[in-house]
């Protein structure tokens, strides 16, 4: 069996997930992922880390014809992996996400997770926190956590026997208020294709970690 064979094959060896992961241009497009299974895919994705687990990253999945037709014209160099992927999950970010934090953090008591008094102490001190956030101080932290969970929803894929490829190339002020989302509220983060490849996706040179780390 080739590798580019085995790579559509479901795995949990995270050495094979980790280092045979590629960003794949061309995709198959008779290959269909169920939203059954793109909702198990998210699920996982959304176990990625954020700050005190407010989990700003919300996922536009664009899986219908439609729904590709309309983002084509809007994703600048990248419109095959637009056409033949199974899906583009678009990934914001919410910026009025606090209006989650007692969810958030009722549900995590609920469930045992988390005492009372580490719920009323961590709410103490993360309201007036986030309150007095600059909007730019805001967006770093949300771009951060979106990044997270970017990454996390690749690997996922990549586990699920998928392809993906993040892509930045796209009109950005646009994509929110042509698929009807509160241009204000959600912000673009990434663009992420899924699907199986048709052409196997390229190696590609990575710095030594001498280069790359210093220890102190």
């Amino acid at each position: 069996m080739s590798i580019f064979t085995a790579n559509y094959q479901k795995t949990n060896d995270f050495n094979k997930i980790a280092m045979e992961r590629r960003s794949v241009k061309v995709y198959d497009p008779e290959v269909k992922i169920s939203r059954e299974e793109m909702t198990e895919i998210l699920a996982k994705a959304s176990r990625a880390p954020s700050a005190i687990n407010m989990q700003p990253w919300r996922f536009l999945v664009i899986d219908s014809l439609e729904g590709k037709k309309k983002l084509a014209p809007l994703a600048s160099f990248n419109q095959t992996q637009v056409l033949t992927s199974s899906a583009v999950i678009a990934v914001f970010y919410d910026s009025n996400n606090i209006e989650y934090m007692d969810e958030i953090f009722n549900r995590a008591v609920e469930l045992g997770y988390m005492p009372q008094d580490i719920k009323d102490m961590q709410l103490q001190q993360a309201r007036p926190y986030y309150a007095g956030l600059t909007p730019s101080a805001l967006r770093d932290i949300n771009m951060l956590d979106s990044g997270l969970v970017s990454m996390q929803l690749m690997l996922v894929a990549r586990a699920h026997g998928y392809d993906t490829n993040p892509m930045a190339g796209y009109d950005k002020d646009r994509i929110a208020e042509v698929f009807h989302l509160d241009k204000e509220r959600f912000q673009p983060v990434m663009l992420l294709s899924i699907g199986k490849a048709s052409k196997e996706g390229y190696p590609s040179y990575r710095l030594p970690v001498d280069t790359i780390t210093t220890w102190a």
